[in-house]
């Protein structure tokens, strides 16, 4: 039984992460702003008195260290890392306020560091941990009305490559896994983040239509318990990834051309 600290709980990828883990025994750490959505979560998982509840924002980098203490104090440790909170956005480029772009990058980036460099220290003194970062496909290639989305998933990908390449060289027993969903039918899009900040309340066909959560869930616990270095979890979208590094001229040209809004 291991404990798992999993941020963006109170619904979505990380609710059904949540259910998944609990269903196979683990610890469970659940984060979100939200506390009431959070407590609805610990009483619909099969062990909930092996539940903890930790609200927090991620956007709130100066209360890393003093979240990261109070979440390791909860269990005694924190075995594994689910990095799955952030925000989306549905604009065009040249629409969008600058403080857009700002706030994608300190939720979905600054936020995931802050967190990062808290936690690292306890895992390095215990030679142990894992990293577990829940990116997008837009982290591996860029679509219309996602810029600032994709720019602080990709920013995520530079980050945690590296961070694994430093532990690597220090033969340090600690994982580092990316996994890039492509659509799931969460409220991702309906909270996604407009030109001018707002949220748009608009639900995306594509992840309407998209694998339901509890698929993502089934399939990312395997990729976690194998500590794979990346992986790619969707319908046909995730042959975009393909596409892009032996067929760029196409990709480029395919992907304007697709209705991804």
């Amino acid at each position: 039984m291991s404990t798992f600290w999993i941020t963006g709980a109170s619904s979505g990828i990380g609710k059904a992460l949540a259910h998944e883990l609990s269903r196979l025994g683990h610890q469970l750490i659940l984060s979100a702003r939200n506390i009431e959505k959070l407590k609805n979560v610990q009483a619909s998982l099969t062990y909930p008195d092996r539940v903890k509840i930790l609200p927090f924002d991620l956007a709130d980098t100066n209360s890393s260290k003093k979240v990261c203490d109070m979440a390791i104090s909860l269990f005694g440790q924190v075995d594994v890392l689910i990095l799955n909170a952030g925000l989306s956005q549905r604009s065009l480029v040249h629409e969008t306020d600058l403080d857009v772009y700002r706030h994608l990058m300190d939720v979905n980036y600054f936020g995931n560091v802050a967190l990062t460099q808290a936690i690292l220290p306890k895992f390095v003194e215990k030679n142990h941990g894992h990293f577990v970062v829940i990116s997008s496909l837009v982290g591996k290639f860029g679509t219309p009305y996602r810029s600032g989305y994709s720019a602080s998933k990709h920013a995520l990908h530079g980050f945690y490559d590296s961070l694994r390449a430093e532990l690597m060289m220090q033969k340090k027993n600690i994982d580092v896994t990316i996994i890039c969903p492509g659509f799931v039918s969460t409220d991702i899009s309906f909270n996604a983040l407009g030109a001018n900040g707002a949220a748009t309340h608009v639900y995306d066909e594509a992840n309407a239509n998209g694998i339901t959560p509890k698929e993502f869930a089934h399939k990312a616990i395997k990729v976690i318990e194998s500590k794979a270095y990346e992986d790619y979890i969707g319908g046909r979208e995730v042959l975009g990834v393909k596409l892009k590094r032996f067929f760029p001229n196409l990709f480029v040209k395919k992907i304007a051309q697709t209705k991804v809004r």
